[in-house]
């Protein structure tokens, strides 16, 4: 660790004291920043710690929609998101007025959105759901009713070949997780033929065919706790590495790809996390027009056991 580190460290601690202030990091962070946080978890987990927080403020070192989400769930603390640029591609991938068309088309239809969206997008939602969850909250979308999924058509298609649903899919995907082949995962699994494969359900759906089970990165976690393999072939963000290491710290880890990582995940570091307790940014406000309506879709999907 560097100096530098250190002193933001040390700022980090009297700005948590100071303000009281929780710090929630996502799986997919920098090694450092979660071990700052005082929780690290999945859009799932970190949505229920944002609900029930006892604090003033919420640092949330992950993207953009992340922060929207616990702005929304809890109106009454302030939440700062540490790099304003930090985004979700995915998330960019359809608009609240996009939704609304698509709604014209199929009226009838319950929008089920995965929470990797904005919060516009949220508001004009019947439910949002999560990797972990989606499965259950589609299986709750009584069967006589047409689902609109928006907007990870890979996570979709996941779900419905779970559910045996047909939905209509929005065409958004995840950058990352779709840059991993179903070559890659081949070629991992034969230079580790003993390792068990598991990979995100935001991948391709030959990528989910080559490995031996999908899912969400909280779901990587428990099943290495659980389990403890000898090795796993791990096909999602690279910085979930660092979360199951401390699970099962006498696995052995191995990514199929250099290219699962996430760039705007890796803009949080120590010292912005540092600046935000320091100089209050980045303030992530909701306006209560769009807050109120987007509320109901998050509390839905947190109703819905995971």
């Amino acid at each position: 660790m560097t100096q530098a580190d250190e002193v933001a460290l040390g700022r980090i601690a009297e700005g948590r004291r100071a303000r009281n202030a929780v710090i929630l990091a996502h799986s997919y962070q920098r090694p450092e920043v979660q071990d700052v946080a005082d929780f690290v978890g999945d859009s799932l987990e970190l949505s229920r710690t944002a609900a029930d927080a006892d604090a003033d403020v919420i640092v949330f070192c992950g993207v953009r929609f992340m922060a929207e989400s616990a702005a929304i769930l809890s109106p009454s603390r302030t939440v700062l998101l540490p790099v304003l640029e930090a985004g979700c591609p995915m998330a960019d991938m359809i608009t609240a007025a996009q939704l609304r068309e698509e709604m014209g088309r199929h009226p009838d239809a319950v929008v089920v959105c995965y929470v990797n969206s904005d919060a516009e997008v949220k508001a004009e939602s019947d439910i949002c759901c999560t990797s972990a969850n989606a499965v259950r909250v589609v299986e709750s979308v009584p069967a006589d009713r047409e689902v609109l999924f928006v907007p990870d058509r890979n996570l979709g298609r996941y779900v419905e070949r779970r559910t045996g649903r047909r939905m209509i899919l929005w065409p958004g995907h995840c950058a990352t997780h779709s840059r991993l082949t179903a070559d890659e995962v081949r070629e991992a699994r034969a230079v580790h033929p003993a390792a068990v494969v598991m990979v995100h359900p935001e991948c391709e759906l030959e990528v989910i065919d080559e490995a031996d089970m999908a899912l969400s990165t909280s779901q990587m976690v428990r099943y290495v706790e659980a389990e403890r393999p000898a090795e796993v072939i791990v096909g999602t963000e690279m910085g979930i590495i660092h979360r199951l290491k401390a699970a099962s710290p006498e696995t052995a880890f191995h990514i199929p790809s250099s290219s699962l990582i996430c760039p705007t995940m890796k803009l949080t570091t120590l010292e912005s996390v540092a600046r935000a307790l320091d100089e209050n940014v980045h303030v992530i406000e909701v306006p209560s027009a769009v807050r109120e309506r987007a509320v109901s879709s998050l509390e839905a999907m947190l109703a819905v056991p995971s």
